[in-house]
C-alpha cells in the first residue's frame, strides 16, 4: 500500500510537472490562433516560425549572447581561479567575496545598477550591454564550480613538470587542465543556463529595438502569446529531451573504443555547431542593432498587435528606412520608458490623457503637417475630438479609436445587458473579467454612480474604490488582452472590453455579444506623435504620413479591427455589415460618452492610490 501512494504521488508530481508543457505542444498544433478554441490540426506555426524574421532573430540573439558570454565567463572565471591558487588566504577570500556579490545580489539590484552605470557612461544599450551584463553575473556561477577543484590540486605536479623541462603552458596544459576539465564544462553549462533563462537584467540593459526570447514572450504575455511561440517551445523542449536521452546512452557505450571515437566527433560537430550560430548570431545580433537602411532608421513604440505586420515591411520597402519596432502593454508603461529617455524612440502612440501629459511634460514636439499631406483623410470629428486633449491638434494626429464595453455570453447570461450594475450581480460570481488597467476600472465605478470618469473629488473615488472592492470577490481575473481568448473559449460570461477586441471576438464566437451600458462609458482616441528628442524627425513624419494613406489605413483596420478614423478608408472597406457596423463604427451622438483627461499630477497620484487600495484589498 505504501509503495501505491509512493508512486500515485510520483505520478501527480509528474502530470504537475509536464502537463502544462503537453499543453503547450499540442497548442502549437492547433489551427486557430486562440487558446480557447480548437480549429484543427496544422503545422502552420511551424512553417511560419521560420519565416517570422522577429522570432528568429530574436533566437539567435538569444543563443549568440548565451554562447557568447558562456565561453567569455568561464575563461575569465577558471584563470581567475587559477591565479587564486597561488595568492594568500586573505587575497583570496576579499576576491572570492567581490565575485559572489553578483550571484546572492537580487537580479533587480544587478539589472538597474547596470542600466544606470551604462546611462551614466553614454554607452548605446542594445547587443554589448546585455553580453557585457550576462558575464557580469555568468562569471560567479563559473567560479563556484571551479575554485572547490582548483584547491584540492597538487601544485607540485605542475613544478615537476616545470623542473621535467616542460613549457608553462604545456606543462598546464597536460598537468593542470585535465584535472579541471569536468568542473569547467560544468561551470559552463551553468553559465549558459543561466544567460539564456535570464530575464530581469536582460530587460534593463537590452535598450530600444533589441529583444531576446525572454524579453519578447514577456511583452506578448499581456496581450496573448502567439502560437509561433509555442511551437519555439515545443521545438526547444524536443531537442533537451534529445539531449538528456544522447547525454543517458553515451556512457553505456564508453567502453567500445569506436564509440570513444564517434563521440569525439559528435563533441566536435557539437563545437562546430556552437561556434557557427554564435558567429552567425553575432552576425544577426550586430546586424540588428547597428545595420541602417538606406535613408535612416526609425524607432516606432506601439501597442502591442496594434498593427499589421506586413505594414511594417512595406513601408521599409517604399522608403528604404529600417524600422525598429518595440510594443508596449499600458500608457504607464510608455511614460516611464519615455520620461526615462526621451530620444529611445521617434514614433509614438499613446492614447488621448497620455498625449495631453506627455505635452505638459515636454516629451512631444509639434508636427509639421506639411509632411504630412494624408492628414486630411481624417474625418473633421476626429479632429475636433482631439482638440480635448491636444489643443490646436499641433502634437498628434488620430490613428485608431472606441469604446470601453460589455462583452457577454448570450448563451450564459439570459436578460438584457444595458448597465455596469451587472458586473456587481451575485449571480456571475467566478465569471466576470475586469480591465486590469487605473482608469478603465475606475471609470466603470464612477460612470455606474454617475460620476464623470475625470472627476477629482476624493470623496467620489473613495466612493468607487469601495465599489470596486466590493466587487472583487465576483471577478474571476483583472485582465488586459487576455479578455479576448477568455471570452472566445467560453471561460466567462461576462468581460470589460475594448470595441475592437469585441469585433474580433464575435468572428470567433458568434455566441459574444457587445454592448455600451447606458451609464455611459470612455470614448478613447490613439494618436501618432513623435518624440521631443527625436533621432530621425523627417523619417518620423514619413511613417504618420504612410500611416494615414487611405489604403495601408484600410489594409490595416482589415488586421487589427479596430475602429479607424481614416474616412478614405472607411470607403474602401466593402462589407456593409462592417461598414455600418455599431461596434466598429458607433453613432456617438446616440450614447453618452467620455473622453479621458490628464487630470495633473496630484489627482493621478490619488487615482493610483485608490487603485492599488483596490488590488491589495483580500
Amino acid at each position: 500500500m505504501k509503495k501505491f501512494f509512493s508512486r500515485f504521488y510520483m505520478a501527480l508530481i509528474f502530470i504537475f510537472m509536464y502537463a502544462p508543457i503537453l499543453t503547450l505542444i499540442v497548442l502549437s498544433f492547433n489551427a486557430s490562433k486562440s487558446r480557447a478554441k480548437w480549429g484543427g490540426f496544422t503545422l502552420k506555426w511551424y512553417v511560419d516560425l521560420f519565416q517570422d524574421e522577429t522570432i528568429m532573430g530574436t533566437l539567435w540573439n538569444t543563443l549568440s549572447i548565451a554562447i557568447l558570454a558562456t565561453i567569455i565567463s568561464t575563461f575569465i572565471g577558471t584563470v581567475t581561479c587559477i591565479g587564486l591558487m597561488y595568492a594568500n588566504k586573505k587575497t583570496r577570500a576579499i576576491v572570492m567575496n567581490i565575485a559572489n556579490i553578483p550571484m546572492i545580489n537580487a537580479d533587480i539590484v544587478t539589472g538597474i545598477s547596470l542600466m544606470l552605470l551604462f546611462q551614466a557612461m553614454h554607452v548605446t544599450t542594445g547587443f554589448g550591454t546585455i553580453l557585457m551584463a550576462h558575464i557580469t553575473f555568468d562569471i560567479p556561477f563559473v567560479m563556484l564550480s571551479v575554485m572547490p577543484r582548483v584547491k584540492t590540486l597538487n601544485q607540485n605536479t605542475y613544478e615537476a613538470a616545470l623542473d621535467l623541462g616542460a613549457t608553462p603552458i604545456y606543462a598546464f596544459r597536460k598537468a593542470v587542465l585535465p584535472e579541471l576539465w569536468p568542473v569547467i564544462i560544468a561551470g559552463g553549462l551553468m553559465a549558459f543556463t543561466m544567460s539564456i533563462d535570464d530575464f530581469i537584467i536582460t530587460y534593463f540593459t537590452k535598450g530600444s529595438g533589441y529583444e531576446t526570447l525572454s524579453t519578447l514572450i514577456y511583452s506578448e504575455v499581456k496581450r496573448g502569446i502567439q502560437p509561433e511561440i509555442y511551437a519555439l517551445s515545443a521545438i526547444i523542449f524536443v531537442a533537451v529531451m534529445f539531449l538528456l536521452i544522447l547525454v543517458n546512452v553515451i556512457p553505456k557505450i564508453r567502453s567500445d573504443r569506436k564509440a570513444r571515437r564517434g563521440r569525439k566527433k559528435i563533441a566536435a560537430a557539437v563545437l562546430v555547431l556552437c561556434l557557427t550560430a554564435t558567429s552567425m548570431g553575432t552576425l544577426t545580433a550586430c546586424g540588428t542593432n547597428s545595420s541602417t537602411g538606406k535613408n535612416g532608421k526609425l524607432y516606432v513604440y506601439n501597442w502591442g498587435e496594434y498593427i499589421d505586420p506586413d505594414l511594417i515591411d512595406q513601408f521599409e520597402e517604399e522608403t528604404g528606412i529600417d524600422v525598429i519596432y518595440d510594443m508596449f502593454e499600458t500608457n504607464e508603461v510608455m511614460y516611464a520608458k519615455m520620461a526615462q529617455d526621451s530620444s529611445a524612440y521617434d514614433v509614438i502612440c499613446p492614447s488621448d490623457y497620455m498625449i495631453n501629459k506627455m505635452i505638459e511634460n515636454d516629451l512631444l514636439q509639434e508636427l509639421d503637417f506639411s509632411q504630412i499631406p494624408n492628414a486630411e483623410n481624417i474625418g473633421e470629428s476626429y479632429w475636433t475630438s482631439s482638440e480635448t486633449f491636444d489643443p490646436g491638434n499641433k502634437y498628434s494626429v488620430p490613428y485608431c479609436w472606441g469604446t470601453v464595453g460589455i462583452l457577454y455570453n448570450k448563451t450564459m447570461v439570459d436578460e438584457e445587458v444595458n448597465s455596469w450594475d451587472i458586473l456587481w450581480d451575485d449571480k456571475y460570481s467566478g465569471q466576470i473579467l475586469m480591465q486590469d488597467s487605473v482608469r478603465d476600472a475606475l471609470m466603470i465605478a464612477l460612470m455606474r454612480n454617475g460620476y464623470s470618469c475625470n472627476t477629482d473629488d476624493e470623496e467620489a473615488l473613495e466612493e468607487a474604490a469601495q465599489d470596486l472592492i466590493a466587487q472583487k470577490p465576483l471577478v474571476q481575473a483583472y485582465v488586459v488582452d487576455q479578455v479576448r481568448d477568455k471570452m472566445i473559449g467560453n471561460e466567462a460570461a461576462l468581460g470589460v472590453i475594448y470595441s475592437g477586441e469585441a469585433i474580433y471576438t464575435q468572428q470567433e464566437n458568434p455566441d459574444l455579444e457587445y454592448v455600451v451600458p447606458d451609464e455611459g462609458t470612455n470614448v478613447w482616441i490613439d494618436s501618432w506623435v513623435i518624440s521631443k528628442n527625436s533621432k530621425n524627425v523627417e523619417n518620423a513624419h514619413k511613417w504618420i504620413n504612410f500611416m494615414c494613406r487611405a489604403d495601408v489605413a484600410y489594409k490595416n483596420f482589415e488586421y487589427i479591427t479596430y475602429s479607424t478614423p481614416n474616412e478614405a478608408a472607411r470607403e474602401l472597406i466593402e462589407d456593409d455589415a462592417i461598414k455600418n457596423s455599431e461596434i466598429a463604427f458607433p453613432d456617438l451622438t446616440t450614447m453618452k460618452t467620455e473622453a479621458y483627461q490628464y487630470l495633473g499630477t496630484d489627482v493621478e497620484r490619488l487615482y493610483n492610490d485608490k487603485w492599488m487600495e483596490v488590488k491589495s484589498a483580500d
